[in-house]
């Protein structure tokens, strides 16, 4: 039979349903669910009625005077939120109290509970439930309960209570509470008298604890992190989080470490609707690994701000006590192999044919390094406008000021101003421009006694370029599917006039690495101290081959430039009427294979100068192998030959392995070894994680070694539904890290 009439009890059962889902996990991934399939709760279907009615299904039926009603037999009570199934229900007090008894069913879109009784008195407001058994839908926790109380006064009160994410058949481990709370309008639930079981086997009791029951933030103990390595001995780090306000928040973690003492780290963030900030501090007092058992120190502040819709403000300022403090105790923000902790300050201003930039750089050197300049301050204008339908005009401009650490170094000023006319015509089926430029930059030099250097320089140079490309393509069938294949021949032209440039110094200027794109790059300097004269073609060929969702399957570039003069600028001197010839690959094999492979080949002696090739094989996400080489014939006076090997492979469905290495072929030795292995169930998982690598620490006369290596292993376990569900998939992040897949395919 229906009943339309509102039954006002039925909005205790949305309360309910809310409950269930802040109390279960919101981080159980597809992973965990392949893994541990949530079996299906034998209920019938919700019937969910329009909002404020309710419907009642029963074998039989017995109403008096609209003040009492019996069912009996098969009962099914829907709302537009729940349902009850039963043997028997009974709504008095003109609808606002239900009893129902006999196999009781509670079902809505996020809870199933099975009891002995319900009963629901809108006139309390408040609901009850015995002898309880529910399952969380579409998540593996569940549990059992001897009462449970609903009511809009008091919260939700669980008597008597566990819980597990533990298959039925197999709980590994559950939770048992002599109460459990949450009270209304609260975000934090209360737990008393609580043991922790692994097993039948009783391993935690705590008196009092309080959790939180939504996805807000929240203050409390976050999960800690511990570790052991040669370095800093047995390492517990215990974070807290503060949740001072809804747009600041603080965590601090003692770090104690059982070879240097104990560590301090903070981090307080801010978020405004304009700007993003942090702020870190760390802080080891009196480290017992230094002989001089000095105290040790780490701060960064970092901001990110929209003054206005043009303007924007950004910092990020680092220091640090010492050279080995992040090699001796590890960093969130830098590595082991850098060298420079950057301060740079900076306001942006960005239009539709202007942008400007004003900024500060300075940084903290770590260990010995060339003489570094900073630009204290620089100014940087760039403007674009068209000319007419043919012309485009930009102007590229620098005022910056550089200074050294070191007294007796020299110091400048410079401006640079750089207006270019570019002719461009661009088509589907190619493009060519032409550009002229004069690039004037000019410098006011101190501190150059003695130096070759002059206190005033002007240089004027002029530039022509031409870029001019073809783009051919044609359909073709391959193993009975249809391909598209390319063909993109380049070719450019260009001439830099020549000034004598050794009387400036190098204050931003280095070498560029040559690749493919950078033979039309045109220039072989970073920065403006050095301009290369240039007269010179080149001469490049791309090809592709796409699938007919225009996907690259394969790609191969090669170039090389042609000196039709030499070159004068004595920092850029050639021996060869050619450059090297480079040449990339990308190459898909299949729907699981991957290459990658980019050569720089010496024309006059047929020599490789650089290479670099990988090949991977990715079954899925989780499944991955990585081969790779490099290899560079001189670099800082040394050659570099290394091999390396990455891995990710489930060896069952439960147990799964990462790891890396890379070895020096020259010095015939490893350089960084990495390898964890996990076994992960439906409800915890164990991780073991050991890693080797070069220490890097810098010596007391600035050297870093490069024979001195560091290890260490971790161990965590996890339970899930007590905090995060990924593991095997953070474990292949952090064994992974630095992974590259070994293509650029679209």
């Amino acid at each position: 039979m229906n009943i339309l009439r509102p039954i006002i009890v039925f909005a205790l059962f949305f309360e309910a349903s809310v409950f269930a889902q802040q109390s279960s996990s919101s981080d159980g991934s597809s992973d965990q669910f392949a893994l541990c399939p949530v079996s299906a709760f034998p209920s019938t279907d919700l019937d969910v009625q329009p909002k404020g009615h309710v419907k009642v299904e029963s074998d039989n039926a017995q109403i008096v005077s609209k003040q009492l009603a019996e069912f009996t037999g098969n009962v099914s009570i829907y709302s537009d939120r729940a349902a009850i199934h039963a043997e028997k229900a009974t709504v008095s007090k003109n609808g606002k109290m239900l009893e129902a008894t006999g196999n009781v069913t509670y079902q809505d879109a996020d809870l199933n509970v099975t009891s002995d009784a319900i009963s629901i008195d809108s006139i309390k407001q408040s609901l009850s439930i015995d002898n309880s058994q529910y399952r969380l839908n579409g998540q593996p926790g569940h549990g059992a309960a001897d009462k449970i109380e609903l009511n809009r006064a008091r919260g939700l009160i669980l008597s008597d209570v566990s819980f597990t994410t533990c298959p039925l058949e197999s709980p590994d481990w559950h939770i048992e509470a002599s109460e459990i709370s949450i009270e209304k309008g609260t975000a934090w639930g209360q737990a008393k008298s609580t043991r922790f079981y692994v097993g039948d086997v009783p391993v935690l009791y705590l008196p009092y604890f309080a959790f939180p029951v939504s996805d807000q933030r929240q203050t409390g103990l976050l999960f800690p992190e511990i570790s052991s390595s040669s370095r800093t001995g047995f390492d517990y780090e215990q974070p807290f989080y503060w949740n001072i306000a809804p747009n600041y928040d603080l965590t601090t973690s003692p770090r104690f470490m059982t070879r240097r003492g104990v560590q301090l780290k903070n981090e307080f963030r801010y978020l405004t609707e304009q700007s993003y900030g942090e702020f870190n501090v760390e802080y080891l007092a009196d480290d017992r690994e230094l002989d001089n058992r000095a105290d040790r120190w780490f701060y960064r502040y970092f901001h990110q701000g929209e003054l206005t819709e043009n303007w924007v403000v950004n910092a990020d300022i680092n220091g640090v006590s010492d050279d080995n403090y992040i090699i001796d105790l590890d960093s969130d923000f830098y590595s082991r192999a850098d060298t420079h902790l950057y301060r740079t300050a900076s306001l942006d201003y960005f239009s539709d044919n202007l942008s400007m930039d004003f900024r500060v750089l300075d940084f903290v050197t770590l260990g010995q390094s060339e003489d570094s300049y900073r630009a204290m301050p620089e100014f940087r204008m760039n403007y674009m406008k068209d000319l007419g339908s043919l012309f485009e005009f930009s102007l590229n401009s620098e005022l910056a000021y550089f200074d050294n650490t070191a007294q007796e170094m020299p110091e400048a000023m410079r401006w640079h101003v750089a207006p270019t006319l570019t002719l461009p015509f661009r088509q589907v089926w190619g493009e060519l421009s032409a550009e002229a430029s004069v690039l004037n930059t000019y410098y006011q030099q101190k501190n150059v006694e003695n130096t070759g250097l002059e206190e005033e320089v002007n240089r004027t140079l002029g530039q022509f370029r031409m870029f001019g490309a073809l783009y051919f393509e044609r359909q073709q069938q391959w193993f009975e599917q249809s391909r598209t294949m390319t063909l993109e021949p380049k070719m450019q032209y260009l001439y830099t006039s020549y000034e004598d440039q050794t009387m400036i110094g190098r204050y931003d200027t280095a070498p560029l690495l040559i690749d493919v794109d950078g033979l039309f790059r045109g220039q072989e300097f970073t920065g403006l101290d050095r301009i290369s004269d240039n007269n010179q073609f080149t001469l490049g060929l791309t090809s592709r081959i796409l699938d007919e969702a225009d996907r690259e399957q394969f790609v191969i570039s090669v170039g090389q430039i042609f000196y039709l003069e030499e070159n004068k600028v004595l920092a850029a001197v050639k021996d060869q009427n050619r450059s090297a010839l480079a040449a990339e690959l990308d190459w898909q094999l299949g729907s699981r294979w991957f290459m990658h492979a980019d050569v720089q080949i010496a024309t006059q002696t047929d020599m490789v100068e650089r290479s670099s090739t990988s090949i991977e094989y990715r079954r899925d996400d989780k499944s991955v192998l990585q081969l790779t080489h490099r290899y560079i014939r001189q670099l800082s006076g040394e050659q570099i030959d290394q091999v390396g090997v990455l891995a990710s492979w489930p060896i069952t469905d439960t147990l799964h392995w990462v790891g890396r290495t890379y070895r020096d072929l020259s010095l015939n030795r490893s350089v960084e070894t990495f390898f964890g292995i996990q076994y992960e169930s439906c409800c915890w998982a164990v991780r073991l994680v050991g890693q080797r690598h070069l220490s890097n620490r810098v010596g007391a006369e600035g050297v870093r070694s490069t024979s001195e290596f560091d290890s260490g292993i971790s161990l965590q376990f996890i339970f899930k539904g007590m905090g995060s569900a990924k593991s095997s998939r953070s474990m292949l992040e952090e064994g992974m890290f630095g992974y590259r897949q070994p293509y650029s395919l679209n």
